[in-house]
């Protein structure tokens, strides 16, 4: 196939005389064609939009009377065919596009405006397959792309968020379209239809179980722009994607200052942390900084959850994050505001705790309207220098696991759970990880060290500077559990756990040096549990 390298030289105005108008959303349709109406733009449409202009009083084309073909097979055909597509990609000062367009009665089309199907919310609603299939859109995709490849002609919106700024355009220019008005309306098309695309495979490849697809793109929709990422030389933005995910991206914000980049990174780590306990079991609260946690802790209530997880670093916990896994009462929002916070953020809050909250007028308090479940099948995508690193999300739950306990000792009661407490959290911590937890509740976390050995000496330092802080006889380790969140490569972590005073381990196992470790860990007098599951987290 030849490549045309035909030149094309834009003008910069374009009057608009004849528009397309096929919308699924019909969200400021009215106005929008009322305002083309006074600037005597003919109308075409097709099905439904054209029957909703029609009562709206306009005099409006069926595109079946363009083509001189009906609309067939339910709608799935209708506008795929030359007099529509040839109207929207001739050059107009192609002297060849100009005659084929004149010999087979094609009239230019100037303004494309096309949504499509709302495939994505009809795959958010869990609806059966077939259905899921049917809101892919065909017709809609094929004009766009035609219309924004020709844009040094044809105006295309794809949004009713455009359609403001685009009649302004069109007023401030005696009905004609500006090119920079129309590159900007051709790039948001190109990114429309790809995020569209992106949504359909992305389903695609999860509902057929293609495990690792050829082809991988990921799609967004802009939500919100920032002052800066987590440096101010930085742009930032963030951008939905189709997930159906409870947490910060689609979280209402109750009150306080926009969100930062930083800010929307660390609320995430902390919500996904403190979903991965069952309220109905117990409420939870996690408090985060840098993306890790500096304490986390279960209770009968969230103040008493809260007062615990603070004592675990309270140097680290202020400016921090804080998340929890019921909804937000006035006792907890009293003692959250004691310190300075940057984020609240709970699957709701009663009126008395909004109330506690609003005299802090910066804190961000977000309600998520539920928890996001551990166990969900999802991506996790990180870039390289020049390509994508993807995988499945880290679902990996410790109630799913058979563990094993590999010691003379046996752990217990209380060991037991203060162990998958440790781990459940060891998650959510850069490795290499190690956390205490005694009674419910962290009291030393050492997180994203080069060496096992050094997180574990962190770990017990934090807790003996907590110790030391709060007056303690003695540092909270003493009489704990610990868990690693991959294996001990040698015993000197183990042996370094031991010595801050922990009674139990609890690690993945896999190690060549098992025995050896399993080995000391006799010697110590302590209990060990294997997992067979790892949690690395870089």
């Amino acid at each position: 196939m030849a490549i045309s390298s035909r030149s094309i030289s834009a003008p910069d105005q374009v009057h608009i005389k004849r528009a397309l108008l096929s919308v699924f959303d019909k969200t400021g349709l009215i106005d929008l064609a009322s305002a083309l109406r006074d600037q005597g733009v003919v109308l075409l449409s097709t099905g439904g939009t054209a029957r909703a202009l029609g009562e709206a009083g306009f005099d409006v084309t069926d595109v079946s009377e363009v083509t001189g073909f009906p609309e067939i097979m339910d709608g799935r055909v209708k506008t795929l065919h030359p007099s529509v597509h040839g109207g929207l990609l001739g050059i107009r000062d192609a002297d060849d596009h100009v005659a084929s367009m004149k010999e087979h009665g094609i009239e230019p089309i100037d303004l494309l405006v096309v949504n499509l199907y709302p495939f994505e919310e009809v795959m958010k609603s869990g609806a059966a397959d077939d259905a899921v299939v049917e809101n892919i859109d065909i017709g809609g995709p094929a004009m766009l792309r035609a219309a924004a490849k020709n844009h040094a002609y044809v105006s295309v919106l794809t949004s009713p968020d455009d359609y403001d700024s685009f009649v302004q355009d069109l007023k401030n220019n005696n009905g004609a379209s500006t090119y920079g008005m129309r590159k900007r309306l051709a790039q948001a098309t190109f990114a429309r239809t790809a995020a569209y695309d992106s949504a359909i495979s992305n389903w695609m490849a999860s509902t057929f179980e293609v495990e690792t697809p050829p082809n991988r793109s990921i799609g967004g929709s802009l939500m919100q722009t920032m002052r800066y990422g987590e440096n101010p030389h930085q742009q930032a933005a963030l951008y939905a994607t189709p997930e159906v995910r409870p947490g910060v991206a689609h979280a209402t914000q109750v009150q306080g200052k926009q969100l930062s980049y930083n800010n929307i990174n660390d609320t995430d780590a902390a919500f996904e942390l403190a979903s991965e306990f069952d309220p109905a079991k117990s409420a939870a609260v996690a408090i985060i900084k840098h993306a890790n946690p500096c304490g986390v802790a279960t209770a009968d209530t969230l103040a008493e959850a809260y007062a615990a997880a603070l004592s675990c670093d309270p140097v680290s916990a202020f400016g921090g994050i804080i998340a929890m896994n019921q909804t937000l009462d006035a006792e907890a929002a009293k003692a959250m505001v004691e310190i300075f916070t940057e984020v609240i953020i709970a699957p709701d809050a009663t009126d008395e705790a909004k109330a506690v909250l609003a005299a802090k007028k910066n804190l961000r308090l977000l309600l998520t309207g539920g928890l996001a479940d551990p166990r969900a099948a999802g991506l996790a995508i990180k870039t390289v220098a020049g390509g994508l690193l993807v995988q499945e999300r880290d679902s990996g739950n410790i109630d799913d696991l058979d563990l094993k306990v590999v010691t003379k000792r046996q752990p217990s009661d209380a060991e037991m759970a203060d162990m998958k407490l440790a781990f459940r959290i060891a998650k959510h911590v850069k490795s290499n990880a190690i956390i205490y937890v005694k009674d419910g509740a962290t009291v030393g976390i050492g997180a994203g060290q080069m060496s096992r050995v050094d997180s574990s000496r962190i770990a017990a330092r934090k807790a003996q500077d907590a110790a030391e802080a709060a007056g303690w006889d003695q540092p909270k380790t003493i009489g704990s559990v610990v868990a690693s969140d991959a294996f001990f490569p040698f015993a000197d972590g183990l042996l370094a756990a031991a010595e801050a005073g922990a009674t139990a381990i609890i690690q993945p196992g896999g190690s060549m040096r098992d025995d050896d470790v399993i080995a000391a860990a006799d010697e110590a007098g302590l209990a060990m549990v294997l997992t067979g599951m790892r949690h690395f987290r870089h």
